[in-house]
């Protein structure tokens, strides 16, 4: 491992190192207003949301690393408190590119980056017509980190109205992962995207309560054919199969194993490891404990 000092780097490098290694980071298009009405637009990865209730989003205008320059966001937003923050997809990632380009204060970058303004219902500030998700905030807070260059700004905004494209949404009025299609930012430039190719599937602990890692036997702890992951899916289980179970299990599904490799141990627990892999896979939790617990039963 490299160990870093944040204090001992540039902060050039500091920030590389950062956004780098923090990835990928959703995208926050903000869409603000100054007190003469005009409009602004930019995007930002420093952004996440952080409760439900209220509905919290914090995004992060930094000062420039090079002039120790505000965005004109960050001014726009303490001149006049509100924001929109639209989510960016895949078939609009080159124009948000662009919006982030410094141009001047006053220049609208809805029409630099052919972006399309559209009026929102409760805060002044423009939605982005070609946003899947809208989010129209009011600015809560905006905490200052500090007054060199690369300090952030965190804008706490309060969601008082959301808008989604109902192109995103399932069948139960839900959005929908994959037709959805956002983007996200790594280091340097590139982006990430996530669709079917680059997302997967986790079914979450919420109501359920797993045995854990201290609970598995310890030959199937330290199989040298089972990896951590294979092992977390194992420790997730509630109940390990009974006896009677597994002894079916064994006789129907498992025979052959037994009755080719019967005076074989080593290789049995082996195909019988690597078989154990192979439900786990296929998201087959209680055979894959099945057959695991049979080579001992």
């Amino acid at each position: 491992m490299v160990s870093i000092d944040p204090k001992a780097i540039s902060v050039q490098r500091l920030h590389h190192f950062l956004l780098a290694g923090v990835s990928p980071r959703p995208i926050a298009l903000a869409s603000t207003m100054d007190q003469h009405g005009q409009p602004n637009v930019a995007p930002f990865s420093f952004f996440n949301v952080f409760s439900a209730n209220p509905p919290i989003l914090i995004f992060s205008p930094a000062r420039s690393g090079r002039t120790n320059e505000t965005k004109d966001t960050l001014k726009n937003v303490l001149e006049h408190p509100e924001v929109v923050i639209n989510m960016v997809d895949y078939s609009m990632v080159e124009q948000i590119s662009l919006a982030s380009s410094p141009f001047e204060r006053g220049v609208n970058e809805f029409t630099k980056a052919g972006l399309t303004p559209l009026a929102s219902e409760i805060v002044q500030p423009y939605r982005v017509a070609e946003s899947p998700v809208q989010l129209e905030c009011k600015v809560n807070e905006i905490i200052a980190l500090g007054n060199e260059g690369g300090a952030g700004n965190l804008v706490v905004c309060e969601v008082v109205k959301m808008h989604i494209d109902e192109r995103v949404l399932d069948e139960d009025g839900m959005i929908d992962s994959l037709k959805i299609d956002l983007v996200s930012r790594m280091g340097g430039d590139w982006y990430c995207r996530a669709d079917a190719t680059s997302m997967f599937e986790i079914k979450k602990p919420i109501t359920t309560v797993g045995i854990g890692f201290d609970q598995l036997p310890t030959d199937i702890l330290q199989s040298p054919y089972l990896s951590p992951s294979d092992l977390a899916k194992l420790a997730g289980i509630e109940a390990l199969p009974n006896e009677t179970d597994v002894n079916e299990f064994k006789l129907i599904e498992l025979s052959e194993y037994f009755v080719s490799l019967v005076d074989e141990p080593s290789t049995l627990e082996k195909e019988l490891h690597l078989l154990a892999k192979e439900k786990l896979n296929e998201n087959k939790l209680e055979d894959a404990w099945k057959v695991l617990l049979s080579f001992n039963n």
